[in-house]
């Protein structure tokens, strides 16, 4: 894929692989009646914890584990006995499993998703697409490539959300007008550090907190705020400008622990976001679309409505959404309700990264810039 990848390729792309119905003859492997055999590729917290949602779902089995450290895969695999192990992905999906879980550091996905669409799985995959703007082209050129049978879901778990999708169907719906202006926020929550390990694994272990391994708090925690913004405007900004630092947390790594953006979209729509990472108890996790004739609020607790006249209205979420993306992974791949949702994961992805590099270089960038 070329630097001049326009919003309309993105679109048709996404388009023609979002969700489609197959016929059960299409559909290989796994069949309605059977478990859903899934691979974990990176067995650290995050891949162990949402693996542990994989196996709540009566309809799949985690089958095999693959990490580079022995500790790693041993601690997995006492959560989940009878699982093969392995040290390379390669050999992992070279083996029959139906799917993989790719939990791996962000700077490894487009190598890992590459390999996987390869191999022919149903994969899910943690967010971000990449680090940088060449992993998300990377994600993106692989899922054109990507059998049309097979299911491919990004862990953006808002848009797996039951009252998402609901405050979703509102604000799209025009009841309320218009968006005429965005706000967001990730405010609040420290990262942990794992300790005890040798210095020449350090930026492994802790790739959380550096760049290069991460893509900053902006592109690997923020990226679900801004995913929202675009999934709920139907678009993406044309540019950003913002500021960054490192406050609180100077201790470890080079990541920014607090950031302000503004965003811009093509049609004159502002997005005010803000974020940091200070763990001082307050919190402030979520979105706002403020529109002609009333507004919405949206996080993961629930959503309100707000309208001119009355009291606002307010859904309280029950359970994970997390799960909620589990089960729909899980179901579509078993069923044939196929979806491809890289290309929007890499359109979020690069729409992080264009407000990182405005905060790093100091000055506006543009999307054309940043060759996105």
């Amino acid at each position: 894929m070329n630097n001049q990848t326009t919003r309309r390729d993105w679109l048709t792309a996404g388009a023609a692989s979002s969700f489609l119905i197959l016929k059960p003859h299409l559909i290989r492997a796994a069949q309605a009646n059977s478990a859903l055999s899934v691979g974990l590729i990176g067995c650290g917290r995050r891949g162990t914890a949402i693996s542990k949602l994989f196996v709540k779902n009566e309809f799949a089995k985690i089958a095999a584990l693959c990490d580079i450290y022995d500790d790693q895969i041993e601690a997995a695999s006492k959560l989940f006995s009878g699982a093969r192990t392995f040290k390379d992905y390669h050999e992992l999906l070279a083996s029959d499993v139906d799917a993989v879980y790719i939990a791996t550091p962000p700077y490894l996905h487009p190598e890992h998703f590459e390999a996987a669409v390869k191999a022919r799985k149903h994969i899910f995959m943690e967010k971000p697409a990449g680090v940088d703007v060449a992993g998300c082209h990377r994600v993106a050129a692989a899922a054109k490539q990507a059998d049309k049978t097979k299911r491919i879901t990004i862990d953006y778990q808002q848009r797996y959300g039951k009252d998402y999708r609901k405050a979703y169907e509102i604000v799209r719906s025009g009841e309320l007008g218009g968006i005429k202006m965005v706000r967001a926020a990730w405010i609040g929550g420290g990262l942990p550090v794992r300790q005890g390990h040798p210095a020449s694994e350090e930026k492994m272990r802790n790739w959380l907190f550096y760049r290069e391994r991460s893509g900053d708090i902006i592109v690997e925690q923020n990226c679900h705020n801004l995913d929202v913004v675009n999934w709920f405007t139907s678009m993406h900004p044309e540019r950003a400008s913002g500021y960054g630092g490192r406050a609180v947390r100077t201790n470890i790594g080079d990541i920014m622990d607090n950031l302000a953006a503004t965003f811009q979209f093509s049609n004159g729509l502002v997005f005010s976001y803000s974020a940091n990472q200070f763990a001082v108890g307050f919190k402030d996790v979520g979105e706002t679309f403020i529109c002609e004739r009333g507004s919405v609020t949206t996080s993961r607790q629930g959503y309100k409505v707000y309208r001119k006249d009355g009291p606002p209205e307010e859904v309280e979420t029950k359970g994970d959404i997390t799960q909620d993306a589990v089960n729909d992974f899980v179901e579509g791949a078993r069923t044939g309700k196929i979806e491809n949702a890289a290309f929007a994961a890499a359109e979020s992805t690069l729409t992080a990264i264009l407000a990182r590099e405005a905060i790093y270089s100091h000055r506006e960038m543009t999307w054309q810039q940043i060759g996105a």
